[in-house]
């Protein structure tokens, strides 16, 4: 019962990422955390991601700082790109808002959605980049393990969260 439970969790929670760039609204940085934990669950596997935060809300929980400081960036970032008067040279002519609008491919309307779209793209490439951080890391952690067990419950302890201490201090130095 506890593994078709977990399953049907497993299989509610593959949204892919992209979703965050169909918004045309700002994410939030809950719902960025939890994009970071769903794709972190897709290219770790099941088994190294409950190995590192052991829930899908311990994951969330660690990744929510990460998710505002990912939102906040993203929203900087388009500001900038939103004022520069230079925009359009470098985007095929178009300006803001018809490059990340959507609405009307001559820019009417395109306006109301264009930050939003924008921001969600940022968010998204952050997202994608971390949650391949932390496959890459959990990799590494696994082979360290395998190698030499004893350096590393040293390193990284012998409790139940060591391998979660290994993948976040990993993904932290690539």
């Amino acid at each position: 019962m506890r593994k078709m439970l977990f399953i049907l969790a497993l299989v509610a929670l593959v949204v892919p990422v992209a979703a965050l760039a169909d918004s045309s609204t700002p994410p939030t940085p809950a719902s960025t955390a939890n994009v970071v934990c769903k794709a972190s669950l897709l290219s770790m596997g099941a088994a190294s991601f409950k190995q590192t935060y052991a829930t899908f809300g311990k994951c969330v929980s660690q990744s929510a700082s990460q998710g505002r400081q990912d939102v906040s960036n993203a929203a900087k970032t388009c500001k900038a790109q939103q004022a520069d008067p230079n925009f359009a040279a470098g985007h095929g002519g178009k300006t803001f808002d018809q490059f990340y609008g959507s609405n009307d491919s001559k820019g009417k309307g395109a306006g109301k959605n264009s930050f939003g779209k924008c921001v969600s793209q940022q968010v998204q490439q952050s997202v994608q980049a971390q949650a391949q951080a932390a496959a890459s890391a959990a990799k590494t952690c696994k082979a360290a393990l395998k190698a030499d067990a004893a350096a590393f419950a040293t390193t990284y302890g012998k409790g139940r969260n060591a391998f979660g201490k290994c993948v976040s201090k990993t993904s932290k130095t690539k």
